[in-house]
């Protein structure tokens, strides 16, 4: 299946725009391109090494990369290296890209600072939220609750369709939650700050973990009503731990799901190995 991307067409440095573009500014516009098609391709390498849709412990082969996102493999080295300076990606030599993963201690890491920053934004949304920002937020809080109860329908034989259309409504209310949550704290340079830690673990990494198990998504819905009655009473204080507790139990189920992903690629790494050394012994 192909990616949708922006057009290669202009912006390839092997295209002939340019070698065409005479100027120093058309170079520099070319460049600027492709750098941003490279950023654009490398998040969503990276969104699906995070999901686990690409699992830890796999072999990233440039060719079907570029066939899947209909470029060439210049954006695709590009973006290869920039997974591999980020520690997502490992390089082995005459063996090419090995998917690694973030280390525990990166998850840890950024999402104690993410429940600092979220927490804070709860704190001053209680504060200042306009009334139709509380309304946007209580729609996004109901859209959430249906959702989990489309997925949980999904599940069972004669709901075929809903459990896929309960995982994108589930992607959508949680991100408008959270971003009107964030506009209302009206503070620019605190959703700059977010919105770069979410490039890195994207806010609806939590999906991966959570998916299998109903309890917590309950949970996960219960967190929201919570988060949602303080800012709408104006518990600055309450909004934040709140806010700070959701985060954190994000951080949990995360934390828990990567490790067994790490688990189950060291596994698969020792079967292959064993595998090898019973063929050479045969």
């Amino acid at each position: 299946m192909k990616v949708a991307l922006m057009s290669e067409r202009t912006v390839d440095g092997e295209g002939t725009r340019a070698n065409d573009a005479g100027s120093g500014s058309g170079r520099a516009a070319v460049e600027a391109s492709l750098s941003t098609l490279v950023d654009e391709v490398a998040q969503k390498i990276q969104s699906r090494i995070m999901s686990g849709s690409i699992p830890i412990g796999s072999w990233l082969r440039q060719e079907s990369l570029a066939t899947e996102f209909g470029v060439s493999r210049t954006p695709i080295r590009e973006a290869l290296r920039k997974l591999q300076a980020s520690g997502i990606v490992e390089f082995v030599p005459n063996r090419g890209a090995l998917v690694s993963g973030p280390t525990v201690r990166d998850i840890r890491e950024a999402y104690e600072v993410r429940a600092e920053l979220e927490a804070f934004a709860a704190e001053l949304a209680a504060r200042w939220i306009r009334p139709d920002q509380l309304d946007r937020l209580r729609d996004a809080e109901a859209m959430f609750r249906d959702s989990v109860a489309e997925l949980v329908e999904g599940r069972t034989p004669s709901g075929s369709g809903a459990e896929s259309a309960g995982e994108e409504n589930w992607f959508h209310a949680n991100t408008v939650f959270h971003e009107v949550v964030l506009e209302a704290a009206q503070n620019d340079r605190l959703q700059a700050i977010i919105a770069d830690l979410h490039r890195s673990f994207p806010r609806n990494l939590t999906w991966a973990a959570l998916r299998e198990n109903v309890r917590l998504l309950d949970e996960n819905v219960a967190q929201h009503g919570r988060i949602r009655e303080a800012i709408e009473s104006g518990h600055a204080e309450a909004a934040r731990r709140e806010m700070s507790l959701h985060v954190r139990f994000a951080e949990e189920l995360v934390t828990t799901w990567f490790e067994r992903q790490l688990r189950d690629a060291q596994s698969r790494t020792r079967s292959q190995q064993a595998d090898g050394d019973n063929a050479q012994a045969g």
